[in-house]
């Protein structure tokens, strides 16, 4: 297929110009990468946002893949000699990868089969007969009598395989197999039943020990949970499809013809071909699609709600104190000052076996006094509710100092990796932990990049699907973050360098390296010195590294080094500099295009407006970092458990995990509540990182479950999108 075909299919899907789609097609081709195309590449792509590139780049992997399997195909069918312009032309104009293999199913080298062994037996001619359902008075002896030999010696032995071969003939039929799979796509029962002696001491899987639902109708979640119990054998699970649906299908080609003599032997082969080969088959297909359609739902939960926490607001210029509760180890303890640097640790022992509660509450006073500590991030792990008392305690006699409870997802994985112990080297790995929860609510996209993605904890199923995709999308939007935030080069960690556009794992290491020896970086240029960092990879990374306090003042904006000429026209033309306050440039620029507007000045100066605008307002609030536009997290100064808490009562939460039944909110207490999806009205689209309020409608402490109504949003985005629930 070529370009221009795959223009005008993924400009259909998203319902854009195929012009746009094909210059997107070619910036790719030309290696660009996402990040950059959508930022500076406007002109080219037609506007065309991140989301919209990210699915052309889909799209077109697909569409190529399709193709090169469309290529494979028709060159093993005419290896074989079968290639026909009629199967030509249907193998070209099949448009999904499942309709070109029914296609190839036919001419597809099997492993040896009954049909195949029959075949070599010389039984083909008897099977077409079948087949055909002549009407003619000859009994099944003479019929099977001129296929009788040394390796077929009875006439029953002759038309047991034929009927193999008639059966396989059958289910190999692609409208047969299309059909069927429509069917049973939408009509289809998925039934699960407890697996006879099968353990499930929590019952976990209780709800689906007698289930049965229409394939079409599962949700994500529900396709999930029971594929895990299967694998963890707790549950059977099968596709039923009604016979009277694939018989109506296989009937409308392959119909017994009750004045043939052959009738009962082609009922007999439909039969088989349905039992043994081909609703089997729709089986598994039915699975794997239901599988994929959940797989892809879950790893898009997961992908928005680990967006939303990497672009959780940094709480900057505090002095944090990162605590790692745990009992017979102890608490460790560490404070880090407002650029991560760790300043003290310490290991209290405030509960059991030791229950130091006073000591260990004197240890962190002289802690917070000692080094002027403003936060306090607590790790929700084991032990969290009783150090969340410890910490309760303290704030009593400091008053100015504020608290959050932290999920620690990943902080385990950090402290145990190559980065930590080059980070921090010398150091309990505990401790280690305890630094990553401190600074992850400094900056929580700097820290968190640090981690593998699918350990930060947010979605559900993680481990149960396609580990490929799941890294693939994760890392998108890491390196989408990223990018919209923008990377400090003087500052930045090997792991945060890494998700910059055009730079990756090896380059990451060079800056450094480089930095390490030869002191800061004093411009964007000098980026150009990096041994491995060449023409195309400046270009893609520049515009997304900024260079703060260096000779070119435009280095800590996201304006492009290419677009640095058109910004000092601009500058020249309004009359103020780099050093203008921020309300001067607004008016002097106001002005300018007052006289010039907008499209008029692009014109003049050689530029597309997209660019111009976004020079403009770099110009204004050059480098400014797109997380302050959203809520911080609630800081706290009082502790609640869970007997504190009533019916009726309203609090402020934070949502901390989205998932299809509904959203996690922290209100404060350990455990998480849920606010379950027909509580959250039409139209809102929760986000990690939300604050809301909701109202407590019913705890079990006994089992940990605290269930939340809806109270109203504390913080309304400018628009909502899309979500989840």
């Amino acid at each position: 297929m070529t370009n221009t075909a795959y223009d005008q299919k993924i400009a259909a899907i998203l319902r854009v110009p195929p012009a746009k789609v094909s210059a997107t097609i070619g910036l790719l081709d030309e290696g660009n990468t996402l990040p950059f195309i959508a930022r500076y590449r406007k002109e080219v792509t037609g506007g065309l946002d991140e989301e919209q590139i990210r699915v052309i780049e889909e799209q077109l992997q697909n569409l190529r893949a399709i193709d090169a399997r469309r290529e494979a195909i028709l060159a093993s069918i005419e290896e074989q000699g079968k290639l026909t312009d009629e199967l030509r032309a249907q193998i070209m104009a099949a448009e999904t990868r499942t309709l070109l293999e029914d296609l190839y199913q036919p001419y597809k080298p099997k492993r040896k089969t009954r049909a195949s062994m029959a075949r070599e037996k010389g039984l083909q001619g008897l099977a077409d007969l079948i087949l055909q359902q002549p009407v003619t008075r000859q009994t099944l002896e003479e019929l099977a009598a001129p296929f009788l030999n040394e390796q077929v010696e009875t006439v029953e032995a002759a038309f047991d395989g034929a009927r193999d071969i008639v059966a396989e003939t059958i289910s190999d039929q692609p409208d047969v197999r299309q059909a069927t799979r429509e069917r049973a796509m939408k009509w289809g029962l998925l039934q699960s039943s407890l697996v006879e002696g099968a353990e499930d001491p929590r019952r976990v899987y209780e709800m689906y020990y007698e289930y049965e639902n229409r394939v079409d109708l599962l949700r994500p979640h529900q396709v999930l949970a029971m594929n895990r119990g299967e694998a963890e054998k707790v549950l059977h699970i099968r596709v039923a499809i009604a016979e009277r649906d694939w018989r109506n299908i296989i009937e409308q080609s392959y119909r017994a013809n009750p004045r043939s003599p052959l009738g009962g032997q082609l009922a007999e082969a439909i039969q088989d071909a349905a039992d043994r080969l081909l609703l089997p088959a729709i089986e598994r297909g039915v699975r794997t699609a239901l599988t994929e359609r959940a797989e892809a739902h879950a790893i898009g939960v997961f992908a928005a709600n680990l967006r939303a926490l990497l672009s959780q607001p940094p709480l900057a210029g505090h002095t944090v104190m990162g605590i790692d509760p745990g009992y017979r180890t102890g608490c460790k303890v560490v404070v880090v000052d407002a650029t991560g640097k760790l300043l003290e640790e310490a290991t209290i022992y405030p509960h059991e076996p030791r229950k130091q509660w006073t000591a260990s509450l004197e240890t962190l006073a002289k802690m917070v006094e000692r080094h002027g500590v403003t936060l306090i991030s607590s790790g929700n792990g084991t032990a969290s509710r009783e150090t969340e008392q410890l910490i309760a305690d303290l704030i009593k006699q400091q008053p100015d100092v504020h608290y959050l409870i932290t999920n620690e997802a990943g902080a385990s994985v950090y402290s145990a990796s190559p980065l930590a112990r080059a980070e921090l080297p010398d150091m309990d790995v505990s401790v280690r932990g305890a630094v990553s929860i401190a600074r992850r609510v400094q900056d929580p996209l700097a820290e968190l990049v640090k981690i593998e993605p699918k350990a930060i904890g947010v979605g559900m199923y993680q481990h149960d699907v396609d580990q490929g995709e799941l890294a693939r999308s994760l890392h998108g939007v890491v390196e989408s973050v990223v990018n919209q935030v923008g990377v400090d080069l003087n500052t930045a960690s090997p792991a945060l360098l890494t998700y910059v556009a055009g730079v990756g794992p090896k380059l990451a290491e060079n800056i450094v390296a480089y930095r390490n020896a030869n002191g800061r970086f004093p411009s964007r240029a000098a980026l150009k010195k990096v041994s491995g960092l060449g023409p195309k990879a400046f270009e893609q990374a520049a515009g997304f590294l900024r260079v703060r306090g260096g000779s070119q003042p435009l280095d800590s904006s996201a304006i492009h080094p290419e677009s640095y000429g058109v910004a000092k026209q601009v500058m020249e033309l309004a009359g103020i500099d780099a050093d203008t306050p921020v309300e001067q440039k607004r008016t002097a620029l106001d002005a300018l295009l007052k006289d010039l507007p907008l499209e008029g000045l692009a014109q003049e100066l050689g530029t597309g407006v997209p660019t111009l605008s976004d020079i403009l307002e770099q110009l204004v609030r050059p480098g400014r970092d797109p997380r302050e536009d959203l809520p911080a997290p609630i800081l706290r100064s009082d502790v609640l458990s869970m007997e504190d808490l009533a019916p009726g009562m309203v609090l402020n939460g934070t949502v901390r995990n989205v998932v299809d039944f509904g959203a996690f909110v922290d209100i404060g207490v350990k455990q998480d509540g849920l606010l379950h999806r027909t509580q959250v009205p039409s139209g809102a689209a929760l986000k990690v990182g939300d604050i809301i309020q909701v109202c407590i409608a019913k705890v079990e402490a006994e089992r940990g479950r605290i269930s939340l109504n809806w109270g109203e949003y504390l913080v309304i985005r400018k628009a909502f999108v899309p979500g989840v629930i």
